[in-house]
């Protein structure tokens, strides 16, 4: 087993990697339990590969649990998703002593820490990433939300989980395509924070694609690595983790102009290719170091520009109403090598313009 931990103080968890590790979480919670009784939140589609697996682990080891479920899809993380989910723990008698786990990829984790945060005024939480884009980031570090009409991730709240599980043996039961949606996530560290791992995704993307799970458990291991490094300087996304938003300010305006249609690696990839080309006018970044990025984003079959049918106009409002944007400047995170970047809001229109 890979143990790490997010160092946070009082509020500091462990991440655990495992192969077959989904069917050890009762006994794991049976030895450092949180919680007198525990919901499990899951999609619909989740519920059912993995759903009676975890209820049979905790049942087990004698830990009461219940499993309560909402329609998969982007298009669930809202509000009203919070509120039938709140009003199905209230009706279950679920209270301050009890808490939830997330099983499930981005959208389930970002629900399920949500309404932890909010119901009964904070419950604790745990997090069981079920995709490698949950695994290597969205299940770390505490950022929680849901998406409005605005934009993604507008309302939301900085709440750490107890614990993070993380098995990887459960994504040879996903699609392909989320595989693919988790490795955006993956190159982004590689290009923010650690130039060698960048090379070692470049040497070893034959292993990673065919699901070598050796080679993932490192891949995931150093991604959590990272972005706890990242966290435990800056949880709140006071300066340094704003890294972390590399190739997500153009890629969520995408996402969102596609209806979140578009899976939100794709987006992330495409964010991180318009972000090199901004580097590149702005003469921060070398032409062949963008070259080499955007080659392995195309090398591990992800998108890398934005599709001629969707509306300019729109991503630019959504820029706009990004999260990320402070006095109505955006900011944008971009690469002045693999392995280092910037945060700036002097980027110019008709350089966005071009890139857009």
């Amino acid at each position: 087993m890979k143990s790490l931990t997010v160092g946070l103080g009082e509020r500091s968890y462990p991440i655990l990697i495992k192969q077959g590790l989904l069917d050890g979480i009762g006994t794991a919670l049976q030895q450092n339990p949180f919680a007198k009784r525990y919901a499990v939140i899951a999609d619909d589609r989740v519920a059912a590969l993995f759903g009676e697996r975890i209820l049979a682990s905790l049942h087990k080891e004698g830990l009461q649990a219940e499993i309560i479920t909402f329609e998969a899809g982007e298009n669930s993380k809202n509000l009203n998703t919070i509120a039938a989910l709140a009003s199905s723990l209230a009706r279950m008698g679920f209270d301050r002593k009890d808490g939830l786990i997330a099983l499930g990829g981005g959208v389930t984790g970002d629900i399920t820490g949500f309404l932890a945060a909010c119901y009964m005024r904070s419950i604790p939480f745990a997090g069981v990433p079920t995709t490698l884009l949950a695994q290597v980031d969205s299940s770390v570090g505490g950022k929680t939300g849901v998406d409005i009409p605005e934009g993604k991730n507008l309302v939301g709240a900085f709440y750490q989980p107890r614990a993070v599980f993380i098995d990887s043996v459960v994504l040879k039961q996903l699609p392909r395509k989320e595989l693919l949606n988790g490795l955006a996530e993956v190159i982004k560290y590689g290009v923010i924070y650690d130039r060698d791992f960048f090379r070692f995704l470049e040497m070893s993307r034959r292993e990673i694609l065919a699901l070598d799970l050796r080679i993932l458990d490192d891949v995931i291991a150093r991604c959590c690595r990272i972005k706890a490094a990242v966290v435990e300087a800056d949880e709140k996304e006071a300066d340094l983790r704003r890294i972390l938003n590399f190739g997500h300010t153009i890629g969520h305006a995408v996402e969102a102009v596609s209806g979140y249609e578009m899976a939100h690696g794709s987006a992330v990839a495409i964010g991180m290719a318009a972000a090199a080309e901004l580097a590149v006018l702005k003469g921060l970044m070398d032409t062949r170091e963008k070259e080499r990025l955007v080659g392995l984003i195309q090398d591990f079959g992800l998108p890398v520009s934005i599709p001629p049918e969707y509306d300019r106009t729109r991503i630019r409002e959504f820029l706009q109403a990004d999260k990320k944007t402070v006095g109505g400047r955006v900011f944008f995170v971009l690469p002045t090598s693999i392995g280092r970047v910037i945060i700036t809001d002097e980027v110019e229109e008709e350089m966005l313009t071009r890139v857009l």
